[in-house]
């Protein structure tokens, strides 16, 4: 029981630290990639409350050094009130539903994601109808993470539509994935689904999930980020499409 324990931690420090690392060269894809590999191995419900501390420790730091915060809030809290609204409610999937439902959705949302980042192309959103696509786009984002622990659609390839800076456009992903995490976290809370070993273990899971951004970061200096982005989407295809048939079979 104990080297049970002992490797179920050893791999959730591993799969932080890599998740870190990932995260320090391209800016996302903590909560993803680490959804990923722990909903292979345990209840996506299980896997989501481990990722919540980590993940909002490391999305709120990218969230407060970024350029111009207030402007940021500005023009995307309707985008950010609708994410809570649907969150709140895709989460009820996450804690009321078989876990093969949400496995299968989990992989299924990690292949969408995997195939956009490798073959889509660059979306253009016009001034005019940001505001309508905005809560749209939300609510959308907000169904999605609560029902996967997974963050990135559609809000990701919204945000890069809007023309904003590199910048802008790394805070606005902070304030996203931060908005996520809150509106997750306290969904979970409410319907009980948080443990106290889980939230020592995602507490824990900081430590690995910032060295990996550390070393993630130096990483970037030397490696081509376009390559890494590639190969790290074909990975979390891969680990989706084996979510999925494993929940068929």
């Amino acid at each position: 029981m104990n080297d049970l324990f002992s490797l179920n931690v050893l791999i959730i420090a591993l799969t932080f630290f890599v998740a870190g690392i990932v995260k320090g060269v391209t800016g996302m894809g903590l909560p993803t990639l680490s959804m990923a590999i722990l909903g292979a191995i345990m209840s996506p419900l299980t896997a989501v409350s481990l990722l919540i501390i980590p993940s909002f420790v490391t999305n709120f730091w990218q969230l407060i050094t970024g350029p111009d915060f207030c402007a940021l809030i500005k023009r995307l809290w309707l985008m950010m009130l609708a994410i809570v609204v649907g969150t709140i409610a895709g989460s009820w999937l996450l804690t009321n539903t078989n876990t093969k439902w949400t496995s299968m959705a989990l992989g299924a949302a990690l292949v969408f994601y995997a195939a956009h980042g490798l073959l889509g192309r660059p979306l253009s959103v016009p001034p005019c109808m940001e505001r309508a696509l905005s809560p749209v786009i939300g609510m959308m984002t907000g169904a999605i993470s609560g029902a996967t622990g997974v963050f990135v659609i559609p809000a990701v390839p919204y945000l890069q539509a809007l023309g904003l800076s590199k910048d802008d456009l790394i805070q606005a992903l902070g304030l996203s994935f931060t908005v996520s995490t809150v509106a997750l976290a306290a969904s979970l809370g409410v319907g009980g689904a948080f443990h106290l070993g889980n939230i020592t273990l995602s507490a824990l899971a900081i430590i690995p999930a910032l060295l990996g951004m550390r070393v993630g970061t130096a990483v970037r200096a030397h490696i081509g980020v376009a390559t890494f982005r590639r190969w790290f989407m074909i990975f979390l295809g891969v680990l989706g499409l084996e979510l999925i048939f494993r929940s068929v079979l």
